[in-house]
């Protein structure tokens, strides 16, 4: 392996712009030159592959995706097909794409797609709007019906069935575990 210094003095191929790599080898010096890098060095050499700031101050995470994009300029990345199939899969999911995940290696971020806001998605543990649940407590029938937005019992909306089981016994309650919905209670 041999060791050339960039302008900046620092070990080849890092320091300067993501270059093509010409052999595994050279993938793995520069990638084990990351390593030896600052937090601050290695948001410089995020920007540099990716054309955009991080918000990451997590020197693993950040090492993780330089080293990703060394290796994907030098191996070609994820297929055409397994790109089209990962969006295929976003757009009949929850999981909305994040700015650069769909990119060609060495294409700028600015070509990514955008990500958009949507609202809150409903909770996916609660029982269907609709849904009426019952329980006895202490003497009392307690009948709880499911909005689309919360929960109504005896006239009053809660946000959540934890909030409905403490109205009905003054004590803080999971409302799963409350209404039977869950058996026991999770680590």
């Amino acid at each position: 392996m041999s060791r050339e210094a960039t302008t900046n003095g620092g070990p080849a191929g890092v320091g300067g712009p993501p270059a093509p790599v010409r052999d595994g080898e050279s993938m793995i010096a520069r990638i084990a030159a990351l390593r030896r890098l600052t937090v601050g060095d290695l948001r410089e050499e995020y920007r540099k592959a990716f054309g955009e700031e991080t918000k990451s101050r997590n020197r693993d995470w950040i090492f993780r995706q330089v080293a990703w994009q060394i290796q994907a300029l030098a191996e070609g990345g994820l297929s055409e097909r397994a790109k089209q199939r990962v969006a295929e899969l976003a757009r009949e999911s929850d999981v909305r794409p994040r700015s650069r995940q769909l990119l060609t290696p060495g294409q700028p971020a600015s070509a990514a797609p955008r990500v958009v806001q949507v609202g809150p998605v409903r909770d996916l543990t609660a029982p269907l709007p609709g849904t009426v649940l019952c329980r006895d407590y202490k003497d009392q029938n307690v009948v709880v019906r499911v909005l689309e937005d919360g929960f109504e019992w005896n006239g009053q909306i809660f946000a959540s069935l934890s909030a409905v089981a403490k109205a009905v016994t003054g004590a803080h309650w999971n409302g799963h575990l409350f209404f039977g919905l869950r058996k026991t209670r999770s680590a």
